[in-house]
């Protein structure tokens, strides 16, 4: 979320820190190797969901309530990487220095709305997941279709407000002569622990009880199959669940714990650091396809269906996905 830029107490803080940024980039090779770095993290971010997105719509067998959220997450992957990635690029290079810039606006709301709600639909799968393992035989009548669509609407609710509540809390500080508590307090603390820290903290939770609830099954089934078979799966729990959580952690932990760094000890990061930083967070849009669908061997057949073209040679859309 590059929205950082503008998570600032108050306008003479602001100003100084704006000035304090470097100019744009004065090495034409500098700016083509940006362009081409960004712009294939933009390709891949775009192909990766988009991939997820008809094959969830396309083939019938992946008509899930599960598969609902992952498309919701899909949806707001790509918009990301369509929309997030090109005006983080243009800023990355040509440095948009002026936070009241209505190009600045437009950049961090949609940044802000987008990330939040990639971030909210990944707390919302955690929640399927953890009712799918822990409370198997009650999983289809407590995640049906109604409970998704409600996830789904709060998510993309949530995230809308917290990009509303950001600009309404940015416009006011550039008004405000001395530092305004209310605004400062809504742009600075409250977005970014409803957008980070309280869903973070949520799926950790719920990715250690579903790790120690599946160990506890494996346990429970080792007197009837082997030793190593039921090793094999316990150490497949425990791979799901570091690459779930490890790659979500690495990708967004660095950005929120800088700002909140900045915000506390009242300092101003270089912005070469926010915006690497920043880039680091929106990567995680480019993985999630590969960790939240390759995952699946259903995924992979329906990713092979698609790009050998044969969805427009016949209908497969019943096809048996193995």
């Amino acid at each position: 979320m590059a929205a950082t830029l503008d998570y600032v107490p108050a306008r003479n803080e602001a100003s100084t820190y704006i000035m304090s940024m470097d100019g744009p980039p004065t090495s034409p090779l500098i700016c083509v190797l940006l362009f081409v770095v960004l712009g294939s993290f933009s390709v891949v971010t775009i192909c990766g969901n988009l991939l997820v997105l008809i094959s969830i719509i396309y083939f019938k067998q992946l008509h899930t309530p599960t598969n609902s959220l992952i498309l919701s997450l899909a949806v707001a992957d790509l918009l990301v990487g369509a929309v997030v990635f090109p005006l983080s690029m243009e800023f990355s290079v040509n440095s948009c220095l002026y936070s009241e810039h209505l190009f600045c606006k437009v950049r961090d709301c949609c940044d802000v709305t987008l990330c939040t709600a990639s971030i909210l639909n990944l707390c919302s799968i955690s929640i399927d997941r953890y009712y799918a393992v822990c409370h198997p035989l009650t999983y289809r009548t407590k995640i049906n279709v109604h409970v998704v669509v409600i996830m789904i609407l709060v998510s993309w609710s949530v995230s809308i407000l917290a990009a509303i509540a950001f600009l309404i809390a940015g416009i006011k500080q550039v008004k405000c002569e001395e530092k305004c508590f209310i605004y400062f307090l809504l742009g600075n603390i409250v977005g970014p622990i409803f957008s980070f820290y309280l869903p973070v903290i949520l799926m950790l939770c719920i990715y250690l009880k579903i790790f120690l609830v599946a160990q506890r099954q494996i346990r429970s089934i080792q007197g009837t199959k082997s030793g190593a078979t039921a090793s094999k799966m316990e150490r497949k729990a425990t791979k799901t669940l570091a690459i779930v959580m490890g790659v979500f952690l690495i990708c967004w932990s660095p950005f929120f714990l800088c700002f909140s760094f900045q915000l506390l000890n009242d300092v101003s990061v270089p912005v070469a650091v926010i915006e690497s930083l920043n880039w680091l967070a929106l990567s995680n849009s480019m993985l999630n396809p590969f960790i939240y669908a390759l995952f699946y061997s259903w995924f992979r057949s329906a990713f092979r269906i698609i790009i050998s073209r044969k969805i427009f040679q016949g209908d497969f859309s019943n096809s048996k996905l193995l």
